[in-house]
Formats: C-alpha cells, structure tokens, sequence
C-alpha cells in the first residue's frame, strides 16, 4: 500500500484508535490538528487533549488553533501538501476552503448509521431513543452538518447493559478499522465511491442539557433504563434520596407492575428495586456525594436504605 499524506483532525478519546490504527499500517501523518489546552480538574491546569498526547508519542506536528478561519492557520495547513485529511470528533467548524486544500479529500468518521443521529451527542441519543443498534459511518466532510455522501458503515447492536461508554470504546475501534480501510481503497484507486443520504431520514442528536439526567419515576422502567445507561459517564441520572442527590449509574428494567407510588423502594438486596410509571427499575451501582460508586448490596448496608422509602 502506498502510504498517504494525512492530516488527522480529532481531539477526544474517541478519536485516538484512528490515528494510533493510521500510524500503525504506515501512512505518512504529516500535521494534527486538535483543539487548544484546556483547564482541567480541581486545579484547572492545563491539559492536552488525547490525541495530541499520542501524537507527541510518535514526534508528530501538533497545530492547534483556536480557529480555522484565521488566514494564517489555513496557510499552515496548506503548507503541508496533505492527500488527504480524516476529520474525528475534532470539534471547530472546517471552512469550506480549508476541506478543498487535501488532494484527494476530507472524510469524517462518524458514530451514527447516517442519516440516523447527525450531530453532537449520537451515541447518546440512539441509547436514549431505544435503537436497536448503532454504528460508523466514514463519510465526506462538506460545510452542511454531517450531509457528506457515505463511504462505508459498520453496524452495532445496542444490548440491554450497554451504556454511552460501552458504545463508544466499541464504535471508536470500529471507526478506525473502517477508516483504515476507506484509506487502503483511496491509496489503490485514487477514489472512495460514495451514496447520498436520504434527506427525508435524517434525525439530529442535539447536544445532551444536564437537566435531561435528572429523573422522572412516572416514566417507565425502560426509558429510565436508558436514561441512566446513556447519561453513563456524562452528565450521569441522578433523583433526590433523603434531601441527597444520588447519581445512578447502572440500572435494568423488569416490565412486572407495581401498584405503589412511582419512586418507592420495593425491595432491597443484589439490586434496589424501584417503581416507575410502568414497570420495575433495578438499580445495580449508585452513589451520594462525597462517597464511592457502590453496588447496591454495598450501598443499602452503608446507608440503611430500607422498603418504602422514596426517590424523588
């Protein structure tokens, strides 16, 4: 295979598998782009993103502008005579002067079966909304909201534990196996076939708000079920336990009825069962502030949670 000249743009974690995948097989990363340092954690220092730490790793230029717009950032990323640029959870708008500078093109893994969840948060939406399955999409980048044709997809099925972290480790090696593999194709032939989206299928993953982990019990078991696992790690579902906010991080559903009051501790043991507005939720991991994650054996011995109290 002849090697390629990319330009990586990505910045999270899930964006690391692809550049580590790309440096592996022996393409030729000539420049990444990630977003600037930003504070982190109690102190708030400064920290780089993922995928500039792996760069450094490999002695690779790291650029990171705060934008692309600036006349001066787009000469840098001319500069390098790039055949193509792969475009990963990056996070800064990509004028459209800037996805026409690579030779061969500009293609963006995405972690939706487009048209499917175009947008911010699609892992978390397609847990939210009960989708039988997710999955990748390696597409064009072009300046509408993740509009380009499709390349190649991969698909995932959506099991009943699984949660946006679970997801998202899956989705973000499959993204680089298939990026890998568009990659091979564009070096053989110098093209990536590629299909329109159906415009009359799309749906938008609009960006997660915290209020939207906060609890309602007159909900059903199933939608709280996956309310809490697509919170999970971020922003996390919590509801009111004794004048507490008490963050859950793992729960089921049973569809068995429960005539008492949505919120009612039902029973207590390997799991906390709790009414909902339908069904039963079994809650397996929670924790109050300024304690740990428990199991929910560990959590009713440590805090003498008994029948009949209330979430609220």
């Amino acid at each position: 295979m002849k090697p390629l000249k990319i330009i990586f743009a990505g910045t999270p974690d899930f964006a690391v598998p692809a550049l580590a995948t790309l440096i592996e097989v022996g393409h030729d990363i000539r420049l990444v782009l990630t977003q600037p340092d930003r504070p982190s954690g109690r102190g708030m220092k400064l920290k780089m993103s993922p995928v500039k730490d792996l760069a450094l790793q490999h002695q690779i230029e790291v650029f990171q502008p705060e934008t692309l717009r600036n006349v001066d950032a787009q000469a840098h990323i001319e500069a390098t005579k790039a055949d193509v640029m792969i475009v990963a959870a990056y996070g800064l708008i990509i004028p459209t002067n800037v996805l026409q500078m690579p030779l061969m093109g500009c293609y963006n893994i995405h972690a939706s079966l487009l048209p499917r969840w175009r947008g911010a948060a699609p892992i978390h939406r397609a847990l939210l909304a009960g989708d039988a399955e997710t999955g990748v999409t390696i597409m064009e980048v072009v300046p509408a909201l993740d509009a380009g044709a499709m390349v190649s997809k991969g698909v995932l099925t959506i099991g009943e534990r699984d949660t946006t972290q679970s997801l998202h480790d899956e989705l973000a090696k499959m993204g680089a196996d298939l990026m890998v593999g568009a990659m091979r194709q564009l070096a053989e032939i110098g093209k990536l076939p590629a299909t329109s989206q159906d415009e009359s299928l799309v749906t938008y993953a609009v960006k997660l708000q915290k209020s939207e982990a906060s609890i309602d019990w007159s909900q059903s078991a199933d939608f709280i079920s996956r309310q809490v696992r697509a919170f999970n790690p971020f922003p996390v579902a919590h509801a009111m336990l004794a004048d507490e906010v008490c963050r859950i991080w793992m729960a089921t559903a049973e569809g068995s009825t429960a005539n008492e009051k949505p919120g009612t501790v039902l029973d207590v043991g390997a799991f906390i069962q709790v009414a909902c507005g339908e069904g039963v939720l079994f809650i397996e991991e929670l924790q109050l502030p300024g304690g740990k994650r428990l199991k929910a054996k560990d959590f009713v011995t440590g805090h003498g949670l008994r029948v009949g109290r209330y979430f609220e």
